[in-house]
């Protein structure tokens, strides 16, 4: 969660704050450079999270470049995101929205829990706006790109707060 709730979340029809965050793996990345390619989805995140912990790895399944790329936005520093990464299995890019700083942007965004994620069409407008864990979302999510986030003996419940 956010240290400081300075706007209310961004509702879906709302224009994207513009922001530059430093990425995981090095350089930086822009709301511009997000989504120049198509829609993208930005999924706020804190590693002592359960619920981020249950959705991290099926949006890593989710993730797919070209069509519907997902970015996390780590409110951790880089040594424990990389050991959260690590320990559930994530490789989708990693965006670090530190503390120190203020948590800029989760607070440009109005992030108040975790994980909350935002559906950004190329123009910047953000078209879904997802709080908690929502199966159903997730699915839905899963089709716009094209792959299957439940594998055999996977048993995620329909929904669950962040």
């Amino acid at each position: 969660m956010a240290a400081r709730r300075v706007r209310p979340l961004l509702e879906a029809g709302s224009r994207a704050p513009d922001f530059v965050l430093p990425r995981l793996d090095g350089g930086e990345a822009s709301l511009q450079d997000i989504v120049a390619n198509g829609p993208a989805l930005l999924a706020f995140f804190k590693i002592s999270c359960p619920v981020c912990q249950m959705t991290f790895p099926y949006l890593d399944r989710i993730h797919t470049p070209g069509r519907l790329p997902i970015y996390g936005v780590s409110q951790n520093d880089e040594e424990d995101t990389r050991a959260f990464n690590a320990h559930f299995g994530v490789a989708l890019p990693m965006l670090l929205d530190r503390e120190e700083n203020g948590f800029p942007v989760s607070n440009a965004f109005g992030i108040s829990s975790v994980p909350t994620m935002f559906l950004i069409e190329r123009d910047g407008t953000v078209s879904r706006v997802i709080q908690g864990w929502v199966k159903q979302d997730i699915e839905w999510l899963a089709n716009t790109a094209g792959v299957a986030p439940f594998r055999q003996g996977d048993n995620p419940p329909q929904w669950k707060a962040g």
